[in-house]
């Protein structure tokens, strides 16, 4: 699948959250807003990866739990904790985090197609693999992540 990244010049503009020990990063351009943690109302038979529901100024949200959607151990909620309100199409996720760290610009030479597996996730949760200084970035393919055989419907 392509990238829907922020090219300037030829660099992409990602946002970068942690997961555990990971880095991991999202097309600026999908992300709408960040909230802090809030209460999350549960829906009944939702996918597991879906923790719930907010209301996001009169709209009805689903929230991802990233850490269950990559099979990840789950953490206590912090004061670090967020949830991104990300963009797909016409339609808003929230995707709960450990923490956001930063904006960054990356060039296309920093990125790398991405593997079979990494770090555990499958290859097509990722777009590509981020190299900044010393540290690797796996940068996600969000639309991939809202979708699997027991579903939420993702529609442009």
């Amino acid at each position: 699948m392509s990238s829907t990244t922020v090219n300037v010049g030829n660099e992409r503009q990602l946002i970068l959250f942690n997961l555990g020990k990971g880095s991991y990063g999202i097309p600026i351009e999908n992300v709408f807003e960040i909230k802090k943690m809030e209460e999350i109302t549960v829906v009944p038979k939702a996918p597991k990866f879906i923790e719930g529901v907010i209301n996001l100024r009169g709209n009805v949200v689903p929230v991802v739990d990233l850490r269950k959607r990559f099979g990840m151990e789950k953490s206590e909620i912090t004061k670090r904790t967020k949830i991104i309100i990300v963009e797909i199409g016409k339609r808003q996720f929230g995707l709960v985090v450990d923490s956001v760290a930063e904006v960054v610009s990356l060039s296309n030479e920093q990125i790398e197609p991405s593997l079979p597996t990494v770090s555990g996730l499958k290859a097509e949760f990722i777009n590509g693999i981020g190299k900044m200084s010393e540290k690797l970035i796996i940068i996600l393919e969000i639309s991939r992540i809202l979708q699997s055989n027991e579903d939420i419907k993702v529609e442009d």
